[in-house]
């Protein structure tokens, strides 16, 4: 299904797993973008895929926790940088995904759904926390929840909390 949206990724590769193609991150990323109320229409974001150690040390530093995580989000401050386009429209630099591909793919084992499936996710995932949505409160997991919920089935994936 076509977007409206238009996300630029930057895909970062630091694994020999296998990960998705920037086509298929800027689909997810735009699908994302069109299924919020509010926010950006476009932007740039960079995805990085790591391994357990990079993973488990900047989820020690930022988050305190000294475990490898499937996803980190870390938003663009209000002074980012506004890029340039091939068509000279102005690209709001939305921030950085990290994902550790084994954790991913471990805990798309164990969900029994696809690799590709929770990856999507994941992707979806990171960049709504970009755009500042959260899930610290009940009320704020539940907007949220909904709206990783449409964006999935939108891309042709099931409920990923179902």
């Amino acid at each position: 299904m076509p977007t409206s949206a238009e996300v630029v990724v930057d895909r970062q590769r630091v694994t020999t797993r296998r990960c998705p193609s920037v086509a298929t991150l800027e689909h997810w990323a735009a699908a994302t973008l069109d299924a919020t109320a509010e926010g950006p229409r476009h932007g740039e974001v960079t995805i990085r895929y790591v391994e357990p150690d990079e993973s488990r040390s900047l989820n020690a530093q930022f988050r305190q926790r000294d475990k490898p995580t499937n996803v980190l989000s870390f938003p663009a401050g209000p002074e980012a940088a506004v890029l340039e386009s091939a068509d000279s429209e102005a690209l709001p630099y939305l921030g950085d995904l990290v994902i550790c591909v084994q954790v991913v793919e471990k805990e798309a084992a164990a969900q029994g759904k696809s690799s590709r499936a929770h990856h999507a996710h994941m992707v979806v995932h990171g960049i709504l926390h970009l755009l500042g949505y959260d899930h610290l409160t009940e009320g704020e997991a539940d907007q949220m929840e909904a709206i990783e919920v449409r964006v999935m089935r939108t891309l042709g994936y099931s409920d990923p909390y179902g």
